[in-house]
């Protein structure tokens, strides 16, 4: 069988990156080809080498703001690896529609709310204060639209009394670790319909 190669993009500590490549052994269709970051000291980088998969950094403070040339660093070195498929995993650069197009139809995203809620920053302490009874997490098809694409899996975690954002952040991340390898699995495989744990 010949494995689907999986490019992972982190900017942090890498745990949704970790979840992903402790998942893609035996008879998963996906080998992790590459861990990404956008930051030299993300904890993902030494996370990534310790299990032997290979690292790269573009630093986008190298850019100067410069988003576009930045990109096309970022779209040099990945093509490098040639991926089937790109998993962001905590990946915080917004993207532009040109990145985007490069890789239409095989990029995924894990976002933490119950899209269409909550789009962009700061997810849980809003759904604390709207008042919501739960909260959760998806993995999207990447699109143009900022956390829009189509919704492939979601996890939902009630909300308890009394949580704060960080309790709330901390339940919701132990379902993310579960929700996007069983996600990015199946959009290996093909399947696109909404998978909910």
């Amino acid at each position: 069988m010949s494995h689907k190669k999986v490019a992972i993009l982190i900017s942090g500590g890498g745990s949704n990156m970790v979840s992903l490549a402790k998942s893609m052994v035996a008879d998963h269709p996906g080998r992790p080809c590459l861990v990404l970051s956008n930051v030299p000291a993300a904890g993902g980088l030494k996370k990534a080498a310790d299990m032997g998969i290979a690292t790269a950094v573009v630093d986008h403070r190298d850019f100067k703001g410069d988003r576009e040339v930045f990109e096309e660093e970022l779209i040099s070195v990945i093509d490098s690896y040639a991926p089937d498929v790109i998993a962001l995993a905590g990946f915080m650069r917004i993207l532009t529609p040109k990145f985007i197009t490069h890789y239409a139809g095989r990029m995924l995203n894990i976002h933490p709310s119950l899209l269409p809620k909550y789009k962009g920053l700061h997810t849980h302490q809003r759904a604390i204060e709207a008042g919501d009874a739960e909260a959760g997490c998806s993995v999207h098809e990447v699109t143009a639209e900022l956390d829009g694409g189509p919704i492939l899996g979601q996890a939902r975690v009630p909300i308890l009394p009394g949580d704060t954002s960080d309790d709330l952040a901390a339940r919701v991340l132990v379902q993310e670790h579960r929700l996007y390898p069983v996600v990015l699995r199946r959009f290996i495989e093909g399947e696109r319909t909404l998978f909910t744990l």
